[in-house]
């Protein structure tokens, strides 16, 4: 497995705000400015499968691999390769910080890694303190 970038962020938002927004898919682009579109085939459990579009990007199927009440887990499948995007919240002392850990499997990680890596690299802490703005904007 390769590690690819973390990122994490304190919130007021509870953990079920969080949630809320990894279970809109739709609304992702609000939030995540590498994404153009994604679409879950159904109900935000784990096993539910979609397809997301990268900005400048092909489409690429995904599974939620992973569904607790403090976790989410989606992989994306590339060619020789998955893309494995880890969602945790954890609550302590009345804040809620929610991370991100980006890594990738496969016998091709290396290569879509040089292809990807850099660029998830450089926005995952954007993404994650917009996806906190966007939690906590439901408060207001």
């Amino acid at each position: 497995m390769t590690f690819i970038a973390e990122a994490s962020a304190a919130s007021t938002a509870a953990p079920a705000a969080f949630f809320a927004k990894w279970a809109d898919m739709a609304t992702w682009p609000e939030w995540n400015q590498d994404t153009e579109w994604v679409v879950l085939d159904g109900p935000f459990v784990q096993g539910a499968t979609g397809t997301l579009k990268p900005k400048g990007g092909p489409k690429t199927k995904f599974v939620v691999t992973k569904l607790t009440d403090s976790e989410f887990i989606d992989t994306s499948k590339l060619l020789g390769a998955r893309l494995i995007f880890a969602h945790k919240v954890v609550v302590e002392d009345g804040l809620t910080t929610v991370s991100v850990r980006i890594t990738m499997e496969g016998p091709l990680r290396g290569l879509w890694n040089k292809i990807l890596g850099g660029d998830l690299a450089k926005s995952v802490q954007t993404d994650v303190d917009a996806l906190v703005a966007a939690a906590e904007a439901v408060l207001v």
